[in-house]
């Protein structure tokens, strides 16, 4: 019998006859009612990420049945497969901890599954890099699909949007401005569609990135989740991933060096979420690409800020789609851009811009690059004693003023502590303090949530104190804004500098110099390194265990170390 490699027949099971193996499963596939002829046919999988436990994948099904007339239509079998789905705010203690298990899971069931092409259906926060991170290693045909955004609620005449505008609201709340009763009417009014968030965070903003990567089709990336043209982008998607059989377009081949600087330069130009650079670094570390925070100043030294959406500007996501999307922006980002880069269509990313140069742009949203809103990108990174390794500042949803400046620390040395004492009328601290928080990085039992947005004491907030510097190896959520210093490298808890700051030490920061530095002499320090005793307490089993064994630092994208 002549052995296939299409279809059904990829990877065998093995039982020691690959005749009877093919026979085998050919049969089982009968049993679930298809013809013949279907069987056949390429086939297509479908990683399918929809779960009760993810508000921003409910309109899975019905993408889901887009996606496979699309396929049909081409010409093709579609099966779904279930992998891990991260709902982001249903996890503990952060869906950072198991993006890394869902990169895993698809990663292996492509690879174990007879697929010729896969569609990557994903949008909450960590699945769309989980999904490149495993269509990367994997390395078989993909192309993403993402969930699209949910469009904008209401409040007494204003617009609201998950999740900028409930932190905007909290602060509110917690200042006194308005009451337990207006809190709860703001609560039924933030994420009132299925889809991810409304405005520039961290699943919008690596929905554009998939985009500027080359892996979705294009002008896909911001259609709200809602709208009919998400539906057709699913049919659309279903049938270009039929194409993709038999090509060399695989994952590894599109992100490269160059379609990653590209990602970075749509970055740093969204305004975009702090998370995306772990996430990038990681996605392209599959691809052995390496992205260094050097490289990140460099770029953003050169790369103006150009969309006006939330936490940074006044839009939101349907306001990006309408106003002309990441088509849009790449046009205006144009001479920045490597041009030569290919595309999961098959056309390089040059001839793509070639052939929309007169759509609409809504100026106000979209800005042109003659007239940016800001002259350069949106992220930082910094470096210095305190953070070796760097760390990372979004410039452009923090307060200017406190971009030159030297504070005492205020420190909490966990969570817990935080949590604790924030809010104790009792703690020292005013205005012009820096907030650190230590052992929230990935090596900590914490690993690494969204803790970073230190909220500001109560004592001050509620005498008009909307932003202070805050510094901590934790992360923030795209939809946040402050003057906050992030993924200070090495952490806390794998011995890093950060650790050893103590109440009352002086911290200079500069954007200027893209400097973070602790005013304690070496010498100093090195005492307190030696008197620390300071230990985590390793899991003993399970993911937690691998997890602590085997996590990057920031730097590193927070993937683990046997999967780079």
């Amino acid at each position: 019998m002549i052995e296939h490699v299409a279809g059904l027949d990829h990877g065998l099971t093995d039982y020691g006859d690959r005749d009877f193996s093919r026979y085998l499963r050919r049969s089982f596939a009968q049993s679930m009612g298809y013809s013949r002829a279907l069987l056949d046919k390429p086939v297509i999988g479908i990683a399918y990420t929809a779960s009760d436990f993810n508000n921003c994948h409910r309109h899975f099904p019905e993408l889901l049945a887009a996606v496979k007339r699309g396929v049909l239509a081409a010409g093709a079998l579609p099966l779904e497969f279930p992998t891990i789905s991260l709902g982001e705010v249903f996890l503990t203690p952060t869906s950072l901890k198991y993006r890394n298990l869902m990169a895993i899971d698809t990663e292996e069931m492509i690879r174990a599954q007879p697929m010729d092409a896969v569609v990557l259906m994903g949008g909450c926060d960590k699945t769309v890099p989980a999904q490149l991170m495993g269509a990367v290693s994997a390395d078989r045909p993909a192309i993403a699909l993402v969930a699209g955004p949910m469009m904008t609620g209401r409040h007494r005449g204003e617009r609201l949007g998950a999740c900028t505008d409930c932190r905007r609201f909290w602060a509110r709340y917690r200042a006194g401005d308005i009451d337990a009763e207006e809190i709860s009417e703001v609560e039924g009014r933030l994420a009132v569609t299925a889809g991810t968030c409304a405005v520039m965070g961290t699943a919008s903003t690596m929905a554009c990135l998939a985009e500027a990567l080359g892996m979705c089709l294009p002008g896909t990336a911001a259609i709200p989740a809602v709208h009919a043209d998400r539906l057709r982008a699913a049919e659309a998607t279903g049938a270009a991933a039929v194409k993709l059989i038999g090509t060399t377009l695989t994952p590894s081949q599109l992100i490269n060096r160059n379609s990653v600087e590209n990602a970075l330069r749509v970055l740093l130009a969204l305004g975009g979420s702090t998370n995306a650079v772990i996430h990038l670094t990681a996605i392209a570390g599959r691809a052995g690409v390496k992205v260094s925070l050097e490289q990140l100043n460099k770029l953003s030294d050169t790369t103006p800020v150009l969309v006006n959406l939330k936490p940074v500007g006044n839009g939101y996501m349907e306001d990006f789609c309408a106003a002309g999307g990441v088509g849009a922006l790449l046009r205006e980002l144009k001479p920045l851009l490597h041009l030569g880069c290919m595309t999961v269509t098959g056309e390089t990313l040059g001839e793509r811009l070639a052939g929309d140069d007169g759509d609409y742009v809504d100026r106000t949203i979209i800005a042109p690059a003659s007239k940016p809103l800001e002259p350069a990108g949106g992220l930082i990174a910094l470096f210095g004693n305190l953070a070796p390794q760097g760390a990372i500042l979004k410039r452009s949803a923090a307060d200017a003023r406190l971009f030159e400046h030297e504070g005492k620390a205020v420190v909490f040395n966990s969570l817990e502590d935080l949590s604790a004492r924030i809010d104790d009328p009792k703690l020292e601290v005013e205005p012009n303090d820096i907030l650190v928080l230590q052992n929230a990085g990935p090596h900590a039992l914490a690993c690494m949530p969204e803790a970073g947005y230190l909220p500001i004491p109560k004592k001050l907030a509620q005498k008009g104190v909307k932003d202070m510097v805050r510094i901590s190896d934790a992360r923030m959520s795209g939809t946040a804004f402050g003057t906050i210093v992030l993924h200070v490298t090495p952490d806390a808890a794998s011995g890093g500098p950060l650790g050893l700051v103590h109440n009352g030490d002086r911290i200079r920061l500069s954007v200027k110099n893209r400097r973070i530095e602790l005013l304690v002499d070496d010498a100093e320090l090195k005492k307190r390194a030696a008197a620390s005793s300071a230990h985590v307490k390793m899991p003993e089993r399970g993911y937690a265990k691998l997890f602590a064994e085997q996590i990057t630092g920031a730097d590193e994208g927070c993937d683990f170390r046997f999967l780079k």
